[in-house]
């Protein structure tokens, strides 16, 4: 087990769960150093940080993590202990139109990552993943870490593969990694394309609410900053070569998730409106996450009425962040706040 990390490298830390990681580190373990390292791609935005972007324990880096030069020199010059990995292509629907992109930065990016942070001497790798990589559950059972992978999307399958080269590296070379595999997520700052913003957004405007099939799909979901800590603990308690499930113990139809938010909106069910169904789209995903709980002594702190309230009511006060992301506005807060630097 590592000691605690000084100068941890995050990829991906401009992203949804990324940047609340990274604002979890700072306010949680402000001994620690961060690294962020992110390419600003769609998903990627600056504003996200904000209120850390002159805080002399964060160091942002602009640049892709398929760069082995970038990478090298970043671990080289902060003196990289640990590295999580979050940076990854993520959406499914964008997977089924374009998989290329994904199996590049999720798998060929991860083993550039590993292959840096093994020369370097890093102490801990951690790879950031998704129960997705499991498949499809039936109406019962749960996934463990036991579970065979079977990913069902260009998405799941570019993780899993990343999965299997993490592991490799720890059984060939030694390496010390460790992988999580999280259910759905959801919280502030998650990039409107993604469920909950997307269905949070349409209602407050009075729009259609689109719903894939049937509406009946299930899905574990699970407080960001709740995953925050379980990573957290990983990092810091996990023993090499371990694999933890980390799930919110939230199961919901996808129908029953969209009626939760109507009614934190105040409006009615006529907004729903059912799309025809995703290719592939998996019917049931659920996390056991009792191993973490009993090894980590990592639980959710929220239930999921909680959660949902919380970040229902985050999106009504942070209103101009929606614009600018909704809008495009946020791809260029880059270039405003290093104008001047």
């Amino acid at each position: 087990m590592p000691p605690q990390p000084e100068n941890i490298l995050v990829t991906g830390g401009a992203g949804f769960i990324g940047a609340n990681f990274v604002k979890n580190i700072l306010r949680k373990h402000p001994e620690t150093n961060v690294v962020n390292l992110d390419a600003l791609t769609y998903a990627g935005n600056l504003a996200n940080l904000e209120s850390e972007m002159d805080n002399p324990k964060h160091a942002f880096v602009h640049g892709d993590i398929r760069d082995p030069i970038l990478v090298r020199e970043t671990i080289e010059k902060h003196g990289v202990d640990t590295i999580v990995n979050f940076a990854a292509e993520s959406h499914v629907d964008r997977s089924i139109e374009g998989p290329k992109i994904f199996v590049e930065t999720n798998v060929l990016g991860t083993l550039n990552l590993l292959e840096n942070a093994r020369t370097a001497g890093v102490k801990r790798f951690l790879q950031v993943s998704t129960d997705e990589v499991y498949g499809s559950l039936g109406e019962n059972g749960s996934f463990t870490e036991q579970t065979n992978i079977k990913p069902n999307s260009p998405y799941s399958a570019s993780k899993a593969a990343a999965d299997h080269l993490v592991h490799s590296f720890h059984h060939t070379f030694g390496m010390d990694c460790v992988i999580t595999r999280c259910s759905n997520n959801y919280g502030p700052f998650q990039f409107p394309e993604k469920m909950i913003p997307l269905c949070v957004n349409n209602a407050r405007l009075g729009k259609k609410i689109p719903v894939y099939g049937d509406g009946l799909q299930v899905r574990d979901w699970l407080f960001v900053e709740d995953h925050c800590d379980a990573i957290w603990a990983a990092v810091t308690k996990a023993e090499p070569g371990e694999v933890f499930n980390i799930g919110g113990n939230s199961e919901k139809r996808n129908i029953d998730l969209v009626k939760t938010i109507l009614n934190l909106a105040g409006r009615d069910e006529s907004l729903i409106e059912f799309v025809k169904d995703r290719p592939g789209h998996d019917r049931r995903y659920a996390i056991d996450a009792s191993k973490i709980k009993n090894t980590l002594r990592w639980t959710p702190s929220l239930s999921f009425e909680e959660g949902m309230a919380k970040t229902f009511e985050w999106y009504m006060d942070n209103l101009e962040w929606v614009e600018s992301v909704t809008s495009g506005e946020y791809k260029n807060y880059y270039d405003k706040m290093y104008a001047d630097r």
